[in-house]
């Protein structure tokens, strides 16, 4: 799977606004290395730059279309290709700050697990995820993706966790994590055509496209566009409502 920066961001200031949320709540002052785990195009680095600039700051991501975006924003810190997976820190970080990443992985519990461990004395771990996956965006892809002749190839396309905070809670607090956990949900007012397609096109909705050819992708993209406005019909005004809930972790750890 690919990810194309320019597609993630035609929604920044919508993403952007859960990892600033997430920052805000680090009880940190001035971490001296901080890591941006799935740091995607850069912008949520951006503000960890811009809350800590005296910090070492490391942005790790597996996608090297996203890396190139991110270096060219010129942010102050520097970037390397990791595999979330399997990614550890060759120093004990301070702040490991992961942004809607951490549900790509196969167990994002154990991955949660692993990051926290690796935190240096007095470190945090600060965590956020989607949790719309049970929501009308995502059932209506998984079932336009079983309604047409590219079913067979969409077999099997991984699926997040569903995952809560209870879930999160549960496997950082045997590790001796204080906890700050909680989920919100927001409200996204999109504007244009299909606006909720092309939000998930620039995310959940890369691993279906990646398996199809043009041909294929333009049908398949059609049935799917057809179910979301079904879903979230869009007002009088051309504008859509588009409900995406999260989950926030932070975890800290003991000095």
């Amino acid at each position: 799977m690919t990810w194309d920066p320019d597609v993630y961001l035609k929604f920044g200031g919508e993403r952007t606004r859960a990892a600033a949320d997430l920052l805000a709540r680090a009880p940190l002052s001035e971490p001296q290395r901080i890591v941006d785990l799935g740091c995607g195009p850069g912008n949520s680095t951006a503000l960890l730059a811009s809350r800590y600039p005296k910090a070492d700051i490391l942005g790790v991501d597996s996608d090297e279309a996203m890396l190139a975006q991110a270096r060219a924003a010129h942010v102050n810190a520097r970037f390397e290709a990791g595999d979330l997976e399997t990614w550890t820190p060759r120093e004990a970080p301070d702040l490991i700050y992961a942004n809607a990443a951490l549900h790509w992985t196969a167990d994002p519990l154990s991955v949660a697990t692993r990051l926290f461990q690796a935190l240096a004395p007095g470190g945090v771990l600060a965590l956020q995820v989607p949790q719309n996956f049970d929501k009308p965006s995502h059932v209506e892809m998984r079932a336009a993706a079983q309604d047409g002749p590219w079913a067979e190839k969409l077999r099997g396309v991984f699926r997040p966790a569903l995952l809560g905070a209870l879930d999160y809670a549960r496997a950082l607090a045997p590790c001796g994590a204080t906890l700050d956990v909680w989920s919100t949900a927001y409200l996204h007012i999109l504007e244009g055509d299909d606006a909720v397609l092309k939000w998930i096109s620039g995310s959940a909705l890369r691993p279906y496209l990646a398996r199809l050819n043009a041909d294929e992708r333009a049908s398949f993209e059609a049935n799917l566009a057809a179910r979301l406005k079904r879903a979230y019909p869009p007002e009088g005004d051309g504008r859509t409502y588009f409900p995406f809930h999260r989950v926030f972790v932070i975890a800290a750890k003991g000095g």
